[in-house]
């Protein structure tokens, strides 16, 4: 019981990083501030662009693909 529970708690702590907390945004709605690496090594922030017109976010799945 006690090592079902440390593993539990390990877990937890293990996955507490990856948790999202979830916002319905609607088409017109200002996107939350957020940052994520890029591929140039560099991590960039909504804020990094604030003032520009228009802000365009891609991103590809890196599983299987060969870049």
């Amino acid at each position: 019981m006690m090592k079902a529970l440390l593993l539990v708690a390990c877990l937890s702590l293990l996955l507490a990083p990856a948790v999202v907390l979830a916002v319905e945004l609607k088409a017109g709605d200002a996107a939350p501030e957020f940052a994520m690496p890029g591929s140039d090594g560099k991590t960039h922030s909504l804020s990094d662009y604030a003032g520009k017109q228009f802000v365009v976010v891609a991103w590809f799945p890196k599983a299987f693909t060969g870049g």
